[in-house]
């Protein structure tokens, strides 16, 4: 995707998240378009379930479209979620790629971009599993750098608290990754 391109995508998914519906329906527009390639090129042996993913994909896009952050390119933020439905769709059907991801040409490089992006879904599904209160610890003083106090202030919570859920939540998040805690004894 050219950088005009995907600036023109930006800009569209930031009117559509402030709720400008025709810019909603134009950027899915597009999207439809490139998912389709996408897939297709991915999916040569199984071209029935192009439609499927590309439809899983737009809803998707559309459930976490309050996740897209518009300081960062949007390509590498959808290629990132058509990524995680391809696989998803590998997984359903116990299939095992051989050809690196790397190898699927010009359509979506997968560029320091599109890592932080995956990255970045990555952490919000993770943060999803937790409690409430203890992913906002951590979005706020691990994500965004906040202070205990600001986070605390931020939160409407004491000190000691945000505290305890960041404590929680790391351990918490540590165990769905099946990541030991080390000893502190």
């Amino acid at each position: 995707m050219t950088g005009d391109a995907d600036a023109k995508l930006r800009a569209l998914m930031v009117l559509a998240q402030g709720g400008d519906k025709p810019a909603y329906r134009a950027l899915l527009e597009v999207v439809n378009t490139q998912l389709s390639a996408y897939f297709r090129h991915r999916l040569k042996e199984d071209p029935a379930s192009v439609d499927d993913l590309v439809q899983e994909t737009l809803i998707a896009i559309h459930t976490k479209r309050s996740s897209y952050d518009a300081r960062h390119a949007f390509g590498p933020w959808l290629y990132a979620i058509a990524r995680y439905k391809l696989i998803d769709h590998y997984r359903r059907r116990r299939v095992r790629r051989t050809e690196p991801e790397s190898a699927a040409g010009e359509v979506a490089d997968e560029t320091d971009d599109t890592r932080a992006a995956m990255a970045r879904l990555d952490l919000e599904i993770l943060l999803a599993r937790l409690p409430a209160g203890q992913a906002e610890a951590i979005r706020r003083t691990k994500v965004e750098g906040l202070s205990v106090s600001e986070a605390a202030s931020a939160m409407k919570i004491s000190e000691s608290l945000v505290k305890v859920n960041v404590h929680r939540g790391l351990k918490a998040a540590s165990a769905l990754l099946g990541l030991k805690q080390a000893d502190k004894s």
